[in-house]
């Protein structure tokens, strides 16, 4: 079984996170969605919240799993027994920052793959840094995330 590792903090699940993993599932019969709690990052929603907008989206879809994860993304990958990390890459700076992430980790292990997904055109300004001051400003968002998750974010207030 072909799969790989799609790790992020995802707060929240942008459509741009959702073509990333549609992509995958073109290519790998699993695509692993690692949440990551990271200690640098103030986030808007707790990892349960971030983990029922995920388990929300793809409820349907058995070839996406979501796990949680702290820590380096090496090991995260000899644990899942993949060496396939997928990255989406939305313009130079996130390749810049990709790259040097990708050097850092291939220096623990040498069998890591790392591949870079492109961000389509539509979605190349969509972070979930804009959604989350759309939020906090009070200005609409919902052309920047899937419809399952706006919904789950609405209902939740």
């Amino acid at each position: 079984m072909r799969k790989c590792v799609f790790a992020g903090t995802f707060d929240p699940f942008t459509v741009g996170h959702a073509d990333t993993v549609q992509k995958c599932l073109r290519l790998f019969d699993e695509v692993i969605v690692a949440l990551a709690e990271n200690r640098n990052k103030n986030c808007m929603f707790s990892l349960a919240e971030r983990a029922e907008m995920i388990n929300v989206l793809y409820k349907e879809e058995q070839r996406v799993r979501l796990v949680e994860w702290s820590g380096v993304v090496v090991d995260l990958l000899r644990r899942e027994h993949t060496p396939f990390y997928v990255r989406g890459v939305r313009n130079t700076v996130d390749l810049e920052y990709e790259n040097a992430n990708f050097y850092a980790s291939r220096d623990l292990d040498k069998e890591m793959v790392t591949i870079y997904i492109p961000a389509e055109r539509e979605h190349v300004h969509v972070s979930s840094t804009l959604v989350k001051n759309c939020i906090s400003f009070g200005k609409p968002y919902e052309t920047y995330l899937p419809p399952e998750v706006y919904a789950y974010l609405q209902k939740r207030g």
